[in-house]
């Protein structure tokens, strides 16, 4: 499905999201900096990295990233923009969330934007997430979620289950698509479940913040230095 869909893949986030999705990439990615004391010189992976574009916002802010996606039809369109810049892109490669192609401790911080939604397991990921990561390095997600309050929710929901999927069928010309969106983030946890799912990880300084009312949120946890000698 997303193999069908990738060529529009960024044109379709920009005209569903009014390009808000990039604003809250250039979140996570100034959270990350402000949790590691800045990125330049620290390495990352990005998982179900898509077509490249937290990537390259960290990359763009100094860091080091090798990104993955587990749809082939992706990872050249991620490597077609890294090399549209002015210097040498991220790395990007298919791999696959539950076994990333990442040494254990190897990096300053994992992240993942709209993508652990679509994976089979979303603990097992988090815990690839965290295994990668060094000791004291975050591990970050920003996802989609449904927006708190019965008016704002009632009126997110219409929006989200009836007029995203037309557009994008409009747009993408496939129906199964952007019906399989909403299907997901409506499956999705609340914030708060999610967060205990950080816990249960075993990640330490677990938080997370809603953006834009709650439409999304980005969710962070660091993984713990080891025991004192």
């Amino acid at each position: 499905m997303f193999g069908r869909i990738a060529g529009r893949y960024d044109l379709l986030n920009r005209v569903l999201s009014a390009g808000i999705d990039q604003r809250w990439r250039r979140f996570t990615v100034r959270h990350a900096s402000e949790g590691l004391g800045g990125l330049e010189g620290q390495s990352g992976v990005d998982f179900c990295c898509g077509t490249g574009d937290l990537a390259l916002a960290f990359r763009a802010a100094g860091a080091t990233v090798m990104g993955f996606d587990f749809t082939p039809e992706m990872v050249p369109l991620a490597r077609d923009k890294g090399e549209a810049g002015p210097q040498p892109g991220p790395l990007f490669l298919r791999g696959d969330a539950m076994a990333a192609p990442a040494a254990t401790n190897s990096v300053d911080f994992t992240s993942v934007s709209f993508g652990i939604r679509n994976v089979a397991d979303r603990r097992g990921c988090l815990a690839e997430m965290a295994r990668v990561v060094r000791p004291g390095g975050l591990v970050l997600v920003l996802e989609f979620t449904m927006p708190p309050g019965f008016l704002l929710g009632a009126l997110y929901r219409t929006y989200f289950t009836k007029v995203l999927p037309l557009v994008g069928r409009l747009v993408s010309k496939d129906d199964d698509a952007y019906s399989y969106l909403p299907r997901t983030v409506l499956a999705w946890p609340d914030p708060e479940t999610f967060q205990a799912e950080f816990e249960g990880t075993g990640l330490v300084d677990c938080g997370f913040r809603r953006l834009t009312r709650g439409i999304a949120c980005l969710h962070w946890g660091r993984v713990p230095e080891g025991e004192p000698s």
